[in-house]
């Protein structure tokens, strides 16, 4: 097992840890694991995580370790997990652990273990590329502008409420799922001349989903830090990591939001905004 990164301070006025939070990052590193999930780590110690680092997936089987984390924050792109790895995971999660993370990080992490698809509800399928004479062999021949789209569910879950549809330009993912995830976000991909489906096709972009005792977020959007940067998408992944958090105790609130998200036009929001 490595050895892990030392807990981050708690920063000066935030409140003292009461929670666990454990970061597992790693596989491709396109999607910058670790400069996205550094971008977090001052959000979850001003709201009172101790936050532990790994460089890999060996610290899921670490039972006594994982008995104590309330949340998972897992960016781990197209890579692999041993059996008693996953077990680990699988079981914390059903015994009320939650767990967050964004893009490939954790939607394309562990293609070859069923029981994870299972668990996680969605799996990157494909990201449409720009017309094929204009690819240059690099990742922006996958960045389309595209707009993703809260739905009914959506505009009154702690994670989106007061969040209006908003547009991206990045990778924009099909994801393979199923009728059990609770879709708080789509979107669509269109049909152009070079692709091989006939209709357009609508995926979930931000879902969450109860497993076990245990509650799972994901965004599809946060191909690399300047994604997750983007005001929505950092606000809804903040929210949602608070959200996918053990409570402390039964008569807390989870994942409660201490400021509204902003109303603003479509596309944009102000510049300074912050949100906790």
């Amino acid at each position: 097992m490595s050895e892990p990164t030392t807990p981050a301070s708690v920063p000066t006025g935030a409140t003292e840890p009461t929670r666990q939070a454990l970061i597992v990052r790693g596989g491709w590193d396109g999607h910058q694991p670790v400069e996205t999930t550094e971008f977090f780590i001052p959000f979850l110690t001003e709201h009172g995580f101790e936050v532990r680092v790994e460089e890999g997936t060996a610290i899921y089987a670490d039972e006594t370790f994982m008995h104590t984390v309330d949340l998972i924050v897992q960016v781990n792109t197209m890579s692999t997990i041993g059996s008693d790895e996953f077990a680990g995971l699988q079981r914390a999660v059903l015994n009320g652990t939650g767990m967050a993370g964004w893009h490939g990080g954790i939607a394309d992490s562990y293609r070859d273990n069923a029981d994870y698809l299972h668990m996680i509800g969605g799996q990157f399928a494909h990201h449409a590329g720009i017309a094929p004479e204009l690819r240059k062999g690099e990742q922006s021949d996958n960045y389309l502008p595209y707009t993703v789209h809260i739905t009914e569910l959506g505009k009154t879950h702690p994670i989106t409420q007061g969040v209006r549809d908003f547009d991206l330009v990045t990778e924009q993912y099909w994801v393979l799922s199923d009728e059990y995830n609770d879709v708080l976000a789509t979107t669509t991909q269109a049909v152009r001349p070079w692709d091989a489906w006939n209709r357009p096709v609508t995926s979930p972009a931000i879902w969450t989903r109860q497993w076990g005792k245990g509650r799972i977020f994901v965004s599809a959007p946060g191909h690399r830090l300047e994604i997750v940067q983007e005001p929505h998408v950092r606000a809804i992944i903040e929210r949602g990591m608070l959200w996918a958090a053990r409570a402390t105790s039964p008569e807390e609130p989870r994942g409660g939001v201490s400021k509204a998200f902003p109303e603003e036009p479509r596309g944009g929001v102000s510049k300074g905004a912050t949100y906790a």
